[in-house]
């Protein structure tokens, strides 16, 4: 086993990151016009889950997303296409569409905004292919137990898309743990996603924080997503973020006590194009910080997804929490300046340059 701060990763695994994912296609209109102006739009693949991958997958590690594709389909094509360009492994069964109104690939619509006009985000999501999601579609004992895996990455909104993709979390994340894999969760709560099932879902989220290892989330994901009690009323300032996360964290380590790291972004939307970034981390008794500090921004989808990924690209890595921070605050930094949802790092150089706010030419 591998030291890396105080997380036990696992060695001899062919898999560095897994997740579960409901691939998708966003449509961005060009020159960051708004939705409703028309004209060309720009396509491209994305999930939340993948975004996290990306990071490590382009940094040269190994990734693989369990999901599923619609059979036949000219879209699925793309996303595995795209997938392989971005050295992101996939497995999972191709399903029948069904006929014209049977299954297909979700749909996100959205806009990059631009200067006091926010972007507009639209999840079009009927009839999505990756709510039928069950963890009987992939050899679970392959994965984990003979191949290995260090880190199980989960996000909220795949963990509350159906009471299918819920149940193939718990799966997965019950194998992944009795074999000797990191979890990851990304509470990422989502009202919509969770209207008539908030019963349910707190008792499953629950039972996957329990299982992770490293927690992430904001106040209202805790709250929401876990139940934990709040912290008392404040200002919606930074410093009050980050002292009402301190105070949250205190509850949630009592509840969840096999969690060793937990992590949030901290951010302040100055305009469109210009964002206050920061992060913050608890380890064990210690706390790092980074405090906001202003950036330029092309397309802010993806943001949250970039802090995530370089978080565990540098656990799994072995550096500590306080460079696992540093890593995150760049990859995120770095996915807003493109108009991608995810980032691709070309090396940790370049992640260190950003972090250090240096944008000098490389000749």
């Amino acid at each position: 086993m591998e030291k890396s701060g105080t997380m036990n990763i696992r060695q001899n695994a062919r898999y560095d990151i897994v997740t579960v994912s409901s691939m998708g296609v966003r449509l961005t209109p060009v020159n960051r016009q708004p939705v409703e102006a028309g004209g060309p739009f720009e396509l491209q693949s994305t999930s939340a889950e993948t975004n996290v991958l990306n990071v490590s997958a382009s940094l040269g590690l190994n990734a693989i997303v369990l999901t599923r594709f619609v059979e036949g389909s000219a879209i699925a094509s793309y996303i595995k296409a795209e997938l392989r360009k971005r050295n992101i492994n996939y497995t999972g069964p191709e399903i029948p569409q069904g006929g014209p109104w049977g299954y297909r690939h979700q749909f996100n619509i959205a806009d990059s905004g631009f200067g006091a006009r926010g972007p507009v985000v639209q999840n079009d999501r009927a009839g999505e292919i990756g709510r039928t999601i069950d963890a009987k579609d992939y050899d679970l004992k392959q994965i984990f137990e003979i191949d290995g895996a260090k880190i199980l990455h989960l996000s909220g909104l795949i963990a509350a898309m159906s009471e299918s993709t819920t149940r193939a979390c718990l799966e997965v994340a019950r194998c992944a743990k009795a074999n000797g894999t990191l979890i990851s969760f990304d509470l990422n709560y989502r009202a919509s996603f969770w209207k008539g099932r908030e019963t349910e879902l707190r008792r499953d989220f629950r039972e996957i924080a329990r299982l992770a290892d490293i927690l992430i989330g904001n106040e209202e994901d805790f709250q929401l997503a876990l139940g934990i009690e709040g912290p008392e009323a404040g200002g919606r300032d930074i410093g009050s973020k980050i002292d009402s996360f301190k105070e949250m964290i205190s509850r949630v380590k009592a509840e969840f006590p096999g969690a060793s790291i937990f992590a949030a972004t901290l951010r302040q939307v100055l305009s469109a194009n210009t964002h206050l970034w920061g992060g913050i981390v608890n380890c064990g008794a210690d706390w790092f910080v980074e405090a906001p500090r202003e950036i330029q921004v092309l397309d802010r989808i993806g943001g949250g997804d970039g802090f995530v990924g370089g978080l565990l690209y540098a656990l799994l890595r072995g550096y500590g929490p306080e460079t696992a921070l540093k890593y995150g605050w760049a990859s995120g930094a770095l996915a807003v300046t493109v108009l991608t949802d995810y980032a691709s790092p070309v090396s940790e150089e370049q992640l260190m340059n950003i972090y250090c706010g240096n944008a000098r030419v490389k000749r």
